[in-house]
């Protein structure tokens, strides 16, 4: 694991420290958590985002309407047999 140095604001820290020792739990294990919790929804925001561009690509739209076309003509087979 690497070590990581950073500075916070006063309030922050103080704020930070007060839910560490209410929780008692490690200070660097509410910003490791916290972290964590932050990149995933920046994951997730990316995610929509590029879902939302795809809708708006006709040939992208053109490419999965074809997919599902295909997708369901296996469905139907599948449940003829």
């Amino acid at each position: 694991m690497a070590t990581f140095t950073s500075s916070l604001p006063d309030d922050l820290l103080h704020q930070l420290g007060e839910y560490a020792d209410k929780l008692g739990v490690a200070k660097n294990k509410i910003i490791e958590r916290a972290l964590r919790i932050y990149l995933d929804q920046i994951n997730r925001a990316e995610y929509v985002r590029s879902y939302k561009q795809a809708g708006g690509d006709i040939e992208t739209m053109m490419v999965a309407e074809e997919g599902m076309k295909f997708y369901m003509e296996q469905i139907d087979d599948e449940e003829a047999s």
